[in-house]
């Protein structure tokens, strides 16, 4: 346990959570193991949706539980456990053979183990980090979309050279080596966990409902058509028209503009007010949506598919500078917790169904009208979010 007269390492916390999280934000790479995975397995799309959004619960199920183990051991110790779920799920993936097992590797361990992760990560980063806590939540959040930019070419190409088993294995091990290495750094870093876990509750006055439901709701329809894009984005451009080269290659750009834009909406909000911010993200993925509908097409498809992903990142990065400006920081794993439910939400909601509707009719039209009534709502109800700004570091 770390001493807390001992100021926290910013810089190990920071670092720490890159080699965690970069390697894990490869969930958002899973549309690249659509094709493949339907033809060894023998599973529809709405099946691999189904993996995906099971994957997104224990996700939502390993944040909202990393909170209450703040001090039921080391840090590093739970940094390990989460690297251990994690390698475990995905070597299972590697070896499944129908749906059941896949679901539990994929969907359940790897899920649990980094919902943890990332919630841990994003506590730990805002105990030691004491100013811009935008720039560096917007930061924290950007690791999941980069790592899948870097991930989608190399799944292709393992894919293509070793196939999906030994492509899905390597992951594994890579989730160990680098879950081993964080746990090391954050040891360092002497972050304590266990100080912040005796202040998990917030009192009355500190729950603000309204504003939790507001950001709730904001985040859950941005996510829905984000979340529908990264999870297909390979199988829409495709189905688009889209030869294979691009859709590998169209997903990992849009996984590139969806991380650059996570780390500008935390910026923004250390600058602008978060309703100006979070009303325009909705406004930019509008515009892609209504613009994949009003002109179908391959090349269209990756633009329209990159505004949607940019809208949804800086949906996501000023909500998680949101928590920091409306809760003090002893409070952020809790409520960014609860918040992110909204992902785990939406995960499950509009990829469902947009897979299908696929299945129905070999084409995501329909999911992608969906999406821009979502964002079309998303612009009325950002814009009722607090106009308040963070006015230096608060009692921790």
């Amino acid at each position: 346990m770390s001493d807390p007269d001992v100021r926290p390492s910013a810089w190990r916390a920071v670092v720490a959570g890159t080699v965690l999280n970069a390697p894990l934000g490869s969930l958002y790479a899973f549309s690249v193991f659509l094709k493949p995975l339907e033809a060894l397995l023998g599973l529809s799309r709405a099946e691999l949706a189904f993996v995906f959004g099971l994957a997104s619960v224990g996700f939502g199920a390993g944040m909202n539980a990393a909170p209450y183990v703040y001090g039921v051991a080391s840090t590093p110790a739970l940094v390990l456990a989460c690297a251990a779920a994690s390698a475990v799920g995905i070597a299972l993936a590697a070896t499944a053979g129908g749906l059941g097992q896949l679901a539990v590797g994929y969907g359940v361990l790897f899920g649990l183990g980094g919902g943890a992760a990332y919630i841990l990560v994003q506590q730990s980063v805002n105990l030691a980090v004491t100013r811009r806590h935008g720039l560096v939540n917007g930061y924290i959040v950007a690791l999941y979309p980069l790592g899948a930019m870097i991930a989608a070419p190399l799944f292709g190409w393992g894919i293509l050279t070793f196939g999906v088993r030994w492509t899905l294995g390597g992951l594994a091990v890579v989730l160990a080596v680098t879950g081993a290495f964080s746990a090391w750094l954050i040891g360092r870093a002497r972050v304590a966990l266990a100080a912040a876990g005796a202040r998990v509750t917030p009192a009355a006055h500190e729950r603000r409902p309204v504003v939790f439901w507001r950001l709730f709701f904001v985040f859950f329809l941005a996510a829905s058509a984000g979340l529908m894009v990264l999870s297909q984005a390979a199988g829409i451009i495709a189905a688009y028209g889209g030869a294979t080269a691009l859709a590998v290659y169209g997903t990992t750009f849009i996984a590139g503009t969806i991380a650059v834009a996570r780390v500008c909406g935390g910026w923004m909000a250390d600058w602008l007010t978060i309703p100006i911010v979070a009303a325009g993200a909705h406004v930019i993925a509008l515009g892609g949506n209504v613009a994949l509908t009003l002109w179908p097409g391959a090349g269209v498809s990756v633009a329209a598919l990159a505004l949607v992903g940019v809208g949804y990142g800086l949906i996501s990065g000023v909500t998680a500078a949101a928590v920091a400006v409306y809760w003090r920081r002893a409070l952020y794993g809790l409520i960014a917790s609860r918040i992110y439910l909204a992902w785990c939400a939406a995960a499950i909601a509009l990829p469902t169904v947009a897979g299908y509707l696929f299945d129905v009719t070999r084409g995501y039209a329909a999911a992608v009208v969906i999406a821009a009534a979502g964002n079309a709502i998303g612009i009325v109800v950002a814009l009722g979010l607090p106009r308040e700004r963070k006015t230096g570091a608060d009692d921790g």
